[in-house]
């Protein structure tokens, strides 16, 4: 039942920011949309932040469980693209809202914490200082919300493209070619 409930004011919050374009969201615009109490909202969630956490940790989950069943690593990478670009109109109209740097941390933690697993799981820069390794999640974090940020149909179109070319720099690097 409590599930249901979180997934109720999920949608409503959803509704409001896609359907209605509310730039400032409030609990009472949440709790009138879905018709409950105030009381009801925080039995569920702390405060709005803490709303949009849990949607965006219900969606990660569903996509790692996506992502785990593809085979190799680039695969799973780009379920995880897919999984962005899809979460891409809720994500813009978040960040249109009064909680743009809740979402924007939240987001980049989420990244980093994705890669910290993949990290562990494939074993990549075990040569690397613990500090290496942070450094590089980091980096990388931030260069997926950069690609996000800006993301257009046409790189919708070479999604498979980007995805092996991301890959490779987080795994491999990319050498120079050639005369360059």
């Amino acid at each position: 039942m409590a599930m249901d409930m979180k997934q109720t004011i999920a949608q409503a919050a959803r509704d409001l920011l896609m359907d209605k374009s509310v730039k400032k969201l409030t609990v009472k615009d949440i709790v009138e949309q879905c018709h409950i109490t105030r009381q009801a909202f925080y039995y569920h969630f702390e405060d709005i932040p803490a709303l949009f956490r849990w949607m965006l940790e219900s969606n990660v989950q569903h996509s790692l469980l996506e992502a785990q069943a593809a085979s190799g690593g680039e695969e799973r990478l780009r379920s995880l693209f897919v999984m962005a670009i899809n979460s891409m109109p809720y994500v813009k109209k978040s960040m249109e809202s009064n909680y743009r740097e809740d979402v924007e941390r939240f987001i980049g933690q989420y990244f980093q914490n994705l890669f910290q697993q993949v990290c562990d799981e494939e074993g990549l820069y075990q040569n690397c200082t613990r500090f290496q390794v942070r450094l590089i999640l980091r980096y990388h974090s931030q260069a997926m919300l950069g690609l996000f940020r800006n993301w257009t149909e046409e790189d919708t179109k070479n999604l498979d493209q980007i995805v092996h070319t991301v890959f490779r720099l987080m795994t491999e690097g990319i050498p120079p070619t050639e005369g360059e």
